[in-house]
């Protein structure tokens, strides 16, 4: 029942996080934390998993598709992404041996807020938009993204796409697709982290034969879905996605006092 329950809420959550370039995490994890079937290490893993999944599949798509990318930009935002989730996942692991479980959750719900609240205004009023470039500002869009993802267990989150179109000027379908780059390298880094430190046997191995074939789905129908929307309607779905969670992540957080 739990693995067919996951199963369910990450094809959604996938489908809807590869169009909007959000990858799925950010729905992922409030929604299993509201489910509260297991801990928050174990719901962070499965939710890194799903996005990682998610973003090789997706990313795969678009460029058989035909979407071009800068490969410049690509490789220093995710060699950031890859640095940041390293830091990310080993903070997250150091706040779990001094602090307790929920106090951690709440921390990770109270940033992801603030994250959500930030992608929701600049998209909706349009904020000034920069057209930095240069080596160092791709490493440190990549690292701020990559950390963000590791750390708060989200994937890359509508902080991602906000972040790209601020520094670089980008048009959201743009943003999207290098978001879900970005994810892919921070999620690795986060998974490699894991694998050389505490390891894979405190988790429920069994639950990725429900995960990673709903994260293959979700990410092979949001790269279907995103060729069918305009940009307007790709705008539409972020917004409407981030109020949702939103919501969701307030509800969490009032239900750990």
């Amino acid at each position: 029942m739990k693995g067919l329950l996951y199963f369910l809420v990450i094809i959604f959550a996938n489908t809807i996080g590869s169009v909007s370039g959000m990858g799925g995490g950010v729905i992922i994890k409030p929604v299993l934390d509201f489910i509260a079937l297991d801990s928050v290490v174990a719901i962070s893993f499965y939710s890194t998993v799903a996005v990682f999944v998610m973003s090789i599949v997706s990313t795969y798509r678009q460029v058989k598709n035909g979407m071009s990318m800068r490969f410049d930009l690509v490789s220093w935002i995710s060699l950031g992404a890859v640095l940041g989730g390293i830091f990310g996942n080993l903070l997250f692991e150091a706040l779990l041996h001094v602090a307790d479980e929920k106090l951690v959750q709440l921390l990770q719900i109270i940033l992801t807020i603030i994250t959500l609240l930030f992608a929701f205004f600049y998209s909706r009023y349009e904020w000034k938009n920069f057209t930095l470039e240069g080596i160092p500002w791709y490493l440190l869009c990549g690292l701020i993204l990559g950390f963000l993802a590791s750390f708060l267990g989200i994937g890359g989150g509508p902080i991602n796409v906000s972040v790209l179109m601020l520094m670089f000027a980008m048009p959201i379908k743009d943003a999207t697709v290098y978001s879900i780059c970005t994810i892919f390298f921070s999620q690795l880094s986060k998974l490699v982290t894991i694998a050389s430190s505490t390891g894979f046997a405190r988790y429920d191995l069994t639950m990725l034969w429900f995960v990673v074939p709903a994260a293959i789905l979700g990410g092979l129908l949001g790269a279907r879905a995103s060729r069918m929307f305009s940009a307007k309607k790709v705008t539409i779905i972020f917004q409407g996605i981030i109020l949702c969670v939103l919501l969701i992540n307030i509800y969490n957080a009032s239900r750990l006092f």
